[in-house]
């Protein structure tokens, strides 16, 4: 299911695991390319698992819209074990201009999970970046993807 609002996309589903196996997985950017539905995620640089908010993993990533390959910082900005993780994300070595990845998880038993994400770039006040990036860059379908892919990473 996704919702498309003017400056955010939020899409959820119900996966058949637990809320921490699904957090132990979102926690380790060295999986992040195993559920990514836009295809930019090519991996993980020094991968270290994220155990809370200030820190910085840094993601190799492809994509026609930075003119191939690239990386990006990614600042996390919210970390509750197993409920929540969130980051915004920045080209390497830069501030983030404004844009974030929310992933809530809401336990419905020991083996079922509700997992909204959502993709918000309201923050984003740069009007020459408005310009070049044609936001969403990612679309709800690949929202929808990404969870599909979580699923099977989670082992479903």
């Amino acid at each position: 299911m996704a919702d498309t609002q003017n400056s955010k996309v939020v899409v959820s589903r119900t996966i058949p695991a637990s809320a921490s196996d699904i957090f132990d997985i979102l926690s380790d950017p060295g999986k992040h390319q195993s559920f990514d539905g836009s295809g930019f995620v090519r991996g993980a640089v020094k991968p270290q698992r994220i155990s809370g908010t200030g820190q910085v993993f840094r993601m190799d990533m492809t994509g026609d819209h930075m003119g191939g390959d690239y990386q990006t910082d990614n600042t996390v900005v919210g970390f509750d074990q197993n409920k929540l993780i969130a980051w915004k994300t920045a080209p390497a070595g830069t501030e983030p201009p404004g844009w974030e990845w929310v992933w809530e998880l809401t336990p419905n038993g020991p083996d079922s999970t509700d997992v909204q994400l959502t993709y918000d770039w309201s923050q984003v006040s740069d009007p020459e970046l408005l310009k070049k990036v044609n936001f969403p860059l990612v679309t709800p379908e690949q929202l929808d993807g990404s969870l599909e892919k979580l699923s099977e990473a989670a082992g479903n």
